[in-house]
């Protein structure tokens, strides 16, 4: 029987909690949350105890999931490592590469699991369009949400296009590490501090191209992928968990209907990972995915400031 802590449970760190309350072979320990009201209002739920303090609980559990702002991830996850407890790291590991790595190293040394939870990886389309996907030659991505107030404390290159970013690396991905020629990258603050809109173009150095689009302040709710090669055309929504084909037949572009298994993603990333602990495995997402994905993350950042200064500076 694993034991399981759950540090965060807001919107999504619930989530977390109603899961693992419901797996065979995991106890929910306990549940971490400053606001103690909240702690309690989610153990009665789930039948396990409130804290608010995470360090109570480190001595109770085997793992924990971590579902905090990305400001909080390093040093709670650092500290929960080093306890010599599994990690789930809600995206992104941290907010830099090198808090990432001096993570991987630490639980590298320890013979930790960390798990990111890119939670799009686990979506039933992905591992599927993932069969099917044969040297892409053009990637578009669009994920669009309404405002809701949450992830804010990030870019959302961060907060929603780090997604993206994650799964077309997985697609690409071979027997050579995915290298980048180029990325032209646009962007803007509307209603927080942060970048709220965002559009970058990738060059890869196999050939391959992306475009890539994410917005938190959209009148509609969108997640689309369309994938691009030789032979087919692929139309991906993750919302509805569909996947069209369209390809030539005779001279008439034809399409089909792909069946999918439809399952909850977040159930399958959490199954996954009490799986890589009771068998030792790598996680499909593992820390060093998460790096990765950070680390073009922030560049498209800085691209998108440094233009963003360069036009203010033009126009003074």
């Amino acid at each position: 029987m694993l034991n399981i802590g759950v540090i965060g449970v807001g919107y999504l760190g619930q989530h977390h909690a109603r899961i693992y309350s419901g797996l065979e072979g995991v106890r929910l320990v306990g549940v971490v949350d400053i606001d103690m009201g909240r702690a309690e209002e989610i153990a009665k739920k789930y039948g396990c105890n409130a804290y608010t303090d995470y360090r109570e609980i480190l001595d109770k559990v085997d793992a924990l999931s971590i579902v905090t702002p990305t400001i909080s991830h390093y040093h709670i996850a650092m500290d929960c490592i080093t306890a010599g407890k599994h990690v789930l790291i809600e995206k992104p590991i941290t907010n830099s590469v090198e808090e990432a790595d001096r993570l991987i190293e630490e639980s590298q040394k320890r013979d930790i699991i960390i798990q990111v939870g890119h939670l799009e990886r686990f979506n039933p389309v992905f591992p599927v369009i993932l069969r099917l996907v044969n040297k892409p030659i053009f990637i578009e991505t669009e994920r669009l949400s309404p405002f809701l107030g949450r992830g804010i404390d990030v870019d959302i290159t961060l907060d929603l296009l780090i997604h993206d970013i994650d799964i077309i690396l997985a697609l690409l991905k071979s027997d050579k590490p995915v290298s980048i020629k180029d990325i032209k990258a646009t962007g803007s603050k509307v209603m927080t501090e942060n970048i709220d809109i965002a559009k970058a173009w990738i060059d890869f150095d196999n050939g391959s191209q992306a475009l890539l689009t994410a917005s938190r302040i959209s009148f509609e709710k969108s997640r689309k992928l369309k994938i691009f090669q030789e032979d087919a055309y692929f139309l991906v929504d993750y919302q509805n968990m569909e996947i069209k084909r369209f390809f030539m037949d005779g001279e008439k572009i034809n399409h089909e209907s792909i069946n999918i298994n439809k399952e909850e993603p977040l159930k399958e990333e959490i199954r996954d990972f009490i799986d890589c602990i009771i068998n030792r495995r790598r996680p499909i997402v593992s820390a060093m995915e998460g790096r990765d994905a950070i680390r073009i993350a922030l560049e498209i950042n800085r691209i998108i400031k440094e233009r963003k200064e360069v036009f203010n500076e033009a126009n003074d």
